[in-house]
Order: C-alpha cells, then structure tokens, then sequence
C-alpha cells in the first residue's frame, strides 16, 4: 500500500485520511488575518495548513496583466500581487502553525517560491493543477527531496507521467489528487472515478482529491472510494469576499469532514459475510421450523402445519422447510413450538439445519 509521512503525519491507504484546510489566498494579502484563519481551522481540527507561495515577479510575465481568471473581474497578476505575502510575513505564518502542534506547507508557483520553502524546510511541496505539467519546476522542487504532493487538474494521465517519473527518479514520496479546475465545480464535473485511473496508471502514490465543489458531499464519496488525502480551502467566514472563497470551507465545516472522513476511513473495505459481533442478532434473527398447529404422531408435515419462525438456533433452519414437507411425526408437537430432530421421520433431512 502507498504511503507517505508529512512532518510526523503518516498518510497512505492504511491511515486515517489528512484533511488539508487550504486558506491560500483567503486571507487577501494580511498576515494577521492569515494567522487568524489558521488559528480557526488548528481550532476545527485541521492537522495540514496549507498556504500559496506567490513570488509575483518570478512568477509571471507582463502578459499576465490582461489575463482574467473566471471567478474574478481583474488580473490574475493583480489578484496575486494583492494576495502575495512577503518572505517575513509567510515565515511568521509558518511559526504560528508549527506553534500551534499542526504542520505547515505551501504550494510555490515559481522557482523563487520554491526556493523560500526550502529555506523555510517545509516537511512537504504541495504543486498546484496548474504546475502538474511544468517540469523544469517539478526537477527543481523533487531536489528539496521532500515529499511532493500533486494537483492532477486540467492534466491527463499522460501529462502527469513526466511529472510522476521525475519524482520517481529523485527518490522521493509522493501524491496525486484529482482535481476539477472550476470554482465552484458542479458535481457532475467531479468524476471520482478519475482516483482510480491515477491509482491504475500510478499504483506507488498516494491517491486523494482536490476539491472545489461547494460541500463536503464529494470529498466524503471519494474517501469512500479510497481517497487518503482532501483538500478544500478553508475561510473563517463565508461572508468573507475572495475568489476561493465561494468553493471554501469554513470552521464547521472542516470540522465535519474530519469526522466524515474517519468515519468512512473505518466503514470502507471489507468483504460480504457475517461477522462475530453480529451473533447475538443472528440468535434471533434467524428463523427455525416451527408448528403452526398441533401435530398429532403419523401426521404428515404440510404448509398448513409448520412454518418457520424466529429464533434461529431450532434443529432445522429455513433451507429445511422445504425438505421437511411430506415427512411423518414420530411424536405429538405442540403448536408454537420448534420442531426438534427426534419427532419427524427426517432420514437425511437437517443437514442444512441453521444456515443461512
């Protein structure tokens, strides 16, 4: 089974799944509302904080100036620029985290930012959907030698081989979670079925999803599915204005989804049978063969005599019923009561006695 350890966080198939509450840009550029927003979600339980490393002069070209995202109405360059925070600041975030007991990463969206969080010795490099297929960033991030955790949107699986050899090569863990790029995403657009492709075509990593649907609904279907990772951004209000903050989570929220998940963590797998707790029920549960009426000795066994009735437990069970017809009291048998191996001429009959 695929599994991964952040900071001292063991994550994989055989652990209970890490919900990443992700504030992101949530905080709109001030670091006291970004150490504000973690503390909430430390407070509803969050284990990973996530934050984005935005180093906007090496991140993106002038270009980027007239590039409008979706959910927003002005430039990706300016919505980051006004969301970035400094190097002081982004450290004072992590310590406050680390304080905290919970651990801290970020996602770096270009080679400066990565280059901050390895001076900052983060315990994981989250990449977002849109640095899947940037490969020259993914060498440069795989060299920290940290595990690596990979947003898989707007990529297939074929994009994201590259990335996952590149990874391989370097020797370090790593994760790949299903992500749909639109904010909010409508379920329609989800398709957990895409966590088992990534866990056919890439059996080594760590299988979880990214999500930016406007509930809990899908992170928990994709737990049931084997998801070992979630993540959703997370904001200590709703009322709160952003471009995440419409697909974010807040405080009760976050803190439903970590019990929703462990809940399923613990409910998910396992094969079709009975189990050993379940007899005290199966005791009553099941039915025997019982006398419907009172049966004289030579009387044949008939639908209008005998029927079968809980308890389970009689000497003959439900798939003897049938066997039973026809066959002739040795005894009287009161009504009521189950029928018991000595009273009917039952040659091979009650070999099947209580299963079922």
């Amino acid at each position: 089974m695929a599994e991964m350890m952040i900071g001292n966080r063991f994550v994989g198939d055989a652990y209970p799944p890490v919900v990443i509450a992700e504030i992101g840009i949530n905080h709109g550029g001030s670091i006291d509302l970004a150490i504000h927003m973690a503390g909430t979600a430390i407070d509803a339980g969050a284990e990973i904080i996530k934050h984005q490393t935005h180093v906007i002069e090496d991140e993106m070209s002038e270009e980027a100036r007239s590039i409008i995202p979706g959910n927003a109405d002005i430039s990706i360059y300016d919505i980051m620029a006004s969301c970035a925070l400094s190097e002081e600041d982004e450290l004072v975030l992590m310590r406050y985290v680390q304080d905290r007991g919970a651990i801290f990463i970020s996602t770096p969206f270009s080679r400066a930012a990565a280059e901050r969080l390895q001076r900052f010795d983060v315990p994981a490099v989250k990449i977002g959907s849109g640095e899947c297929n940037n490969y020259p960033l993914i060498k440069y991030v795989a060299k920290m030698g940290k595990p690596v955790i990979i947003s898989t949107g707007m990529n297939t699986i074929e994009s994201v081989r590259p990335s996952v050899e590149i990874l391989r090569g370097a020797g370090v863990p790593y994760a790949l979670l299903h992500c749909t790029n639109v904010y909010p995403t409508p379920p329609e657009l989800v398709r957990l079925g895409a966590m088992a492709s990534l866990r056919e075509a890439f059996p080594d990593a760590v299988i979880g999803l990214s999500d930016h649907t406007t509930s809990n609904y899908t992170c928990l279907g994709a737990v049931a599915l084997g998801a070992s990772i979630l993540e959703r951004h997370f904001t200590d209000s709703m009322s709160r204005e952003g471009p995440d903050i419409v697909c974010s989570m807040d405080p009760p929220a976050l803190s439903d989804l970590i019990e929703g998940s462990r809940t399923l963590f613990h409910a998910r797998g396992g094969q079709k049978g009975p189990v050993e707790a379940e007899a005290p029920t199966i005791a009553f549960a099941f039915a025997s063969v019982v006398a419907i009426r009172d049966i004289a000795p030579g009387e044949l066994l008939s639908e209008e005599n005998i029927w079968v009735k809980r308890p389970g437990g009689g000497d003959f069970g439900v798939l003897d019923y049938d066997a039973l017809l026809g066959r002739m009291a040795l005894q009287s048998i009161k009504r009521g009561y189950q029928i018991k191996r000595e009273q009917v001429a039952v040659d091979c009959v009650g070999a099947a006695a209580n299963e079922g």
